[in-house]
């Protein structure tokens, strides 16, 4: 297995935006390679707590041994769509301090040569963030019909030529299986035209096909909402996404929670804003930051206050 090295995408700026103090509370939801984690322990020792999720063993195991000094820790190898369930089994009410989010795969697993994320290297359809999950880029390709490999392809990958590539994925399965990077990348080359672009035939198809094997949308919108049931008055959400897609799912929610508003949450009715946004606008990555790590430039970061109003 190759060493998890993980380079932290605005990786102060996340973390500066949770404000950390001492003695609350926190949640690393993504904890990858831990540098979120070990900057935040930094700021909130000797006596703040720090519960931290993923979903990878991989990731869990290299950062076990890259944070194993510190007593404040928790490493959770679960996915942060449970972390109430986990809150509840440590008998934690409410998140004092912050929550951060890092959302996406990481470099890790993209560059794997084994996991089947990458269209560079030919491995097995895989794509699974949890080595233990049952259902792989593999089903996708080779189970789905027609018109749900066009919607995956379109709203998971904004990929023009949607049609296309689903219609060449179907005739192929006829005469064999595609089990492989290189098998999805020559249907996609044979499927869509070529056109001059910067980016890669395939990136937008094996995107789409990595949201949908690992819920990556829908896991974010429920945990959000879940999330604001926990969170104590003047705790704070960080997040920080890779595509329009995730971005959107966080503006709208941080939209909605931080105007006035009529409805039901947490079995309360309220006539006024949960959350107050920390950066009107979102931030993005430095100019250093970009030329030290160019995947950066399409990150935002999104952070919000919850408030109170009981």
């Amino acid at each position: 297995m190759q060493e998890y090295k993980h380079y932290p995408v605005m990786l102060n700026e996340a973390v500066d935006a949770l404000e950390c103090e001492n003695g609350k509370l926190y949640i690393d939801a993504t904890l990858g390679g831990g540098s979120y984690s070990e900057l935040i322990l930094k700021r909130i020792s000797p006596d703040g707590r720090l519960i931290a999720f993923d979903v990878d063993i991989d990731a869990v195991n290299a950062s076990k041994e890259r944070l194993k000094d510190y007593e404040n820790l928790t490493i959770v190898n679960d996915s942060y769509t449970n972390i109430k369930k986990y809150l509840d089994e440590f008998n934690i009410k409410q998140i004092t301090g912050g929550i951060v989010f890092d959302l996406g795969a990481s470099i890790p697993q993209l560059t794997s040569c084994e996991r089947g994320f990458s269209f560079m290297s030919n491995s097995k359809l895989d794509m699974r963030f949890s080595r233990s999950a049952d259902f792989s880029a593999y089903d996708v390709v080779n189970d789905y019909k027609e018109d749900e490999l066009v919607r995956i392809f379109s709203e998971y990958g904004e990929e023009r030529f949607s049609k296309r590539i689903a219609k060449k994925i179907i005739e192929t399965r006829k005469s064999k299986k595609i089990e492989t990077t290189k098998d999805l990348v020559d249907i996609v080359f044979q499927a869509a035209p070529r056109i001059k672009s910067k980016i890669h035939p395939a990136t937008r198809v094996f995107q789409a096909i990595r949201i949908e094997v690992n819920h990556e949308l829908s896991n974010i919108k429920n945990t959000l909402n879940e999330v604001l049931t926990l969170l104590a008055p003047n705790a704070i959400i960080s997040i920080v996404t890779f595509h329009s897609l995730e971005d959107r799912i966080v503006k709208h929610f941080f939209k909605r929670y931080s105007r006035e508003w009529i409805g039901e949450h947490d079995g309360l009715n309220y006539n006024a804003p949960l959350l107050e946004l920390v950066n009107k606008k979102p931030l993005l990555a430095s100019e250093d930051e970009i030329k030290i790590n160019p995947p950066s430039r399409s990150a935002k970061l999104r952070a919000a206050r919850r408030i109170s109003n009981k």
